[in-house]
């Protein structure tokens, strides 16, 4: 149906009225993705990609969107608000109600644009039926493929073992534990098995999503009484992928449900993938049964990049824009940037975009001047280094007793004390600051923060000293 002017014109107003009303944020994850289909007989009609969205933009928007096309056009009567066929988008289930003590009211998380092509297209030997795994499988992003990961040795080891899972036939090892620190890779490699199984094998019912959303889907099925069909939809898939674990941390009922979908995938041999930003042993407020279960197969960690693997991966991207980026500007960043990928993509962004703008030349001036304020933000970053000659030379002690084995007290509390304000100040994981400590296991990092923590608590004297050596840090 070809749409008249005045029709969208108005349809915009109304898409305008409606963001400035309910925020950025839940017009982004509910009213965004709707499309106007129309108007016959007074009444409009509005399409949306799924079912979840359906309800829950009947039940909280429908009567506002019917006042607003009234105040723009009297003669609608009514709004109609329809599944679009063949649309493929994530669903997205309401929060839970505030009476829910375990599952607070929590505003949805923003997700990524709703992509057409979140599954692989077809082939003409098995064109596959939207059912409701694709309904709760959230969208894939096509940049995040195997094609598009630069390995180094910071995630060599983790590139491998998704490589493997992703082609093997059978399986290796179950699960496959993915984790790192923010911005690092690791929902790269997960999108990337995701798509590779899909394209490798289009039958195979692979479900990816937040745990997040695993929670949410949990609640609804408990809510409507359908816990029957929820265990049939996760415990049927031949992959499940769930990312960012740690969120369920604390939810006992969502726990103990997401242990009984792992036992009964395991024992089919079906695969389980899973990420979290701590390494299973370290996720605190989850049951002891189920950081065992996640430690049961494979773990692999990704490590903060290195100069090398930062250089490449701009490298990379560098070649993906139109405008020309020179070598020197790329070093300068890979060394300035060593927070994570995702600030460093960002800068490399935004000095293409400025370029374009302004119709300037890429220079490592100007790339200085658009990125003043991350460049200084990074400049006041902390490094493990400065923290252990800090607290060294307070405690008058040699630096080098920072990564002795010695145990005497004198050496061990200064040692415990630049541990914890390792962990406060950077933000490097548990294992890196181990590995800058002489080669020391984890365990001990935890052990160490620990208790500093309860020193502070007891001795006064002791905190003093701890917010003394922050201030001269953050100074």
């Amino acid at each position: 149906m070809s749409l008249g002017a005045s029709l969208d014109q108005k349809w915009a107003r109304i898409c305008g009225k409606l963001k400035d009303e309910v925020g950025e944020t839940a017009y982004r994850n509910w009213l965004k993705p709707l499309t106007l289909n129309g108007m016959r007989a007074g009444e409009v009609c509005i399409a949306v990609p799924t079912r979840f969205m359906r309800d829950w933009v009947e039940s909280h928007y429908a009567d506002r969107i019917r006042s607003l096309w009234s105040g723009e056009d009297p003669s609608v009567q009514s709004v109609e608000i329809v599944v679009a066929a063949g649309g493929v988008a994530a669903s997205l289930v309401p929060p839970p109600s505030a009476n829910d003590d375990e599952f607070p009211v929590i505003e949805p998380i923003a997700a990524p644009e709703p992509i057409a092509a979140a599954l692989p297209l077809p082939t003409a030997a098995y064109a596959a039926p939207i059912t409701d795994e694709d309904d709760v499988s959230a969208p894939l992003d096509p940049r995040f493929t195997f094609e598009n990961f630069v390995v180094g040795k910071p995630n060599e080891f983790a590139h491998a073992a998704a490589r493997r899972v992703a082609d093997a036939a059978a399986v290796n090892f179950n699960p496959l534990f993915l984790y790192s620190g923010v911005g690092l890779g690791k929902t790269h490699l997960m999108h990337a098995i995701a798509w590779a199984i899909r394209r490798k094998d289009a039958r195979r019912r692979v479900i990816y999503l937040s745990a997040e959303k695993f929670m949410y889907q949990f609640i609804r099925a408990l809510r409507f009484k359908d816990t029957m069909a929820f265990k049939h939809q996760f415990r049927s898939v031949d992959v499940l992928m769930i990312d960012d674990v740690q969120f369920i941390s604390g939810k006992d009922s969502t726990q103990e449900e997401f242990f009984h979908t792992f036992n009964a995938l395991v024992d089919q041999n079906r695969q389980v993938i899973v990420s979290a930003d701590k390494s299973p042993s370290d996720l605190e407020g989850m049951e002891e049964r189920l950081r065992t279960r996640l430690g049961w197969g494979l773990v692999a960690d990704i490590h903060p990049t290195t100069y090398e693997l930062r250089l490449g991966i701009l490298q990379s991207k560098a070649e993906n824009v139109e405008s020309k980026v020179p070598p020197r500007v790329l070093e300068f960043l890979a060394h300035k940037i060593t927070s994570n990928v995702r600030e460093l993509e960002g800068a490399l962004n935004r000095i293409v975009a400025h370029a374009e703008l302004v119709g300037r030349a890429i220079t490592l001036e100007s790339t200085q001047e658009v990125l003043y304020d991350l460049l200084r933000a990074s400049d006041r970053r902390l490094s493990i280094d400065e923290i252990q000659k800090k607290v060294a030379e307070h405690y008058n002690i040699r630096l080098a007793d920072m990564h002795s084995p010695r145990r005497a007290r004198a050496v061990a509390r200064p040692r415990q004390v630049a541990m914890y304000l390792a962990k406060q100040l950077t933000t490097r994981s548990l294992p890196e600051i181990g590995r800058k400590f002489g080669g020391r296991d984890h365990t001990t990092v935890i052990h160490a923060v620990r208790k500093v923590e309860e020193l502070r608590q007891s001795d006064a004297a002791f905190a003093e000293d701890i917010e003394l050596l922050r201030r001269m840090l953050e100074g």
